[in-house]
């Protein structure tokens, strides 16, 4: 749930895509943003190691601001490289990716990174809205039943597309969170190869304790997120009736033929814990905290999905899935990554 995005965080990073707007080429090399005339693509090689190939771009990967200025100008827009209904998938890559925002987001500002970088390297890329209850820019409030059903309306349209007989899901926040529910209860788990959760809301959260205030608050005035039109926020707050229900499902609410790949920061304010994130240990599902693998990451739970490490354990994923896999490292700033 992205609560403390839209009530404490949202004022920084309004703060910060007003600068990063100004002065958009320094924001640029801040956040790592590749120039649209290449595509740097980082993978491992057989021995785990770091290996960076340069290679024709077509779509410019962007960065925050980027994903700022779309979301508020262009909303309904769909991220660069993504849905492409004539892509045919190839066999390096054969199965579409389908990208899905969190709550109080939408595609245009939560892919603009993700979205080309993956279209630069072959991969046919989807990404959609869902879940819109209030006016405006901000989608993933619905109920997330309602937003699975979406989801999984959207991932037959893209099988059908394509041909593909699976599809690979990646979703941030909630995203990560709610085609659990597709792939346990709507028929997913015959459609999806790989589910990579960024920051998701697996065990809900406590969003740093306002959870915890807004249940209290419900039994003191009878007033829900519900009320004020987000039942996806009730849903997401830890020991809900969803989430609960979710996690009570066989194998702790994942499917046996699909891979979890869950990636998380320690620094995350809105999934908290942090480690709620995660799913229950198995041979199907990895938890990455990206601390481990590089420990001046300071990327939090909006910046995430701007983040070269996330990216970067994305793409192994994605590919080489090696297990020593060891991302390049700098120092990331939260928010802008």
């Amino acid at each position: 749930m992205q609560l403390r995005h839209f009530i404490g965080t949202k004022g920084r990073i309004l703060l910060t895509s007003i600068m990063c707007t100004a002065f958009i080429a320094a924001c640029g090399s801040i956040s790592g943003t590749t120039p649209s005339s290449t595509t740097v693509a980082t993978q491992a090689d057989s021995s785990g190691a770091s290996t960076t190939t340069t290679v024709p771009a077509q779509y410019k990967v962007g960065n925050f601001a980027d994903g700022v200025a779309e979301e508020l100008l262009a909303p309904s827009s769909s991220p660069p490289g993504s849905n492409i209904w004539s892509c045919v998938p190839t066999s390096a890559h054969p199965y579409p990716v389908v990208l899905v925002h969190g709550t109080f987001a939408n595609s245009a500002f939560s892919w603009q990174a993700l979205s080309p970088m993956l279209a630069n390297q072959g991969y046919c890329v989807f990404a959609l809205n869902y879940g819109q209850t209030i006016p405006g820019p901000i989608y993933g409030t619905g109920e997330i039943s309602a937003s699975a059903q979406t989801l999984s309306t959207f991932v037959n349209k893209v099988l059908a597309s394509t041909g593909a007989s699976k599809v690979d899901i990646i979703g941030h926040s909630q995203g990560g969170m709610m085609p659990r529910y597709y792939i346990q209860n709507l028929g997913g788990a015959s459609k999806v190869n790989m589910m990579i959760g960024i920051a998701a809301s697996n065990e809900g959260t406590t969003a740093d304790g306002i959870g915890t205030l807004a249940g209290d608050l419900t039994k003191l005035i009878g007033i829900s997120f519900s009320d004020l039109g987000c039942t996806a926020c009730d849903e997401q707050e830890v020991g809900s009736t969803f989430v609960t229900n979710l996690d009570s499902q066989s194998g702790g609410g994942t499917s046996p033929g699909v891979k979890y790949v869950n990636i998380e920061s320690k620094n995350d304010e809105v999934i908290t814990p942090y480690k709620n994130a995660f799913l229950p240990a198995a041979s199907n599902v990895q938890n990455l905290t990206l601390q481990d693998y590089c420990s001046t990451d300071f990327t939090e739970h909006i910046g995430i999905i701007y983040d070269p490490v996330t990216l970067a354990l994305i793409v192994n994923a994605l590919g080489p899935d090696s297990s020593t896999y060891k991302p390049p490292c700098s120092i990331v700033l939260p928010v802008i990554s």
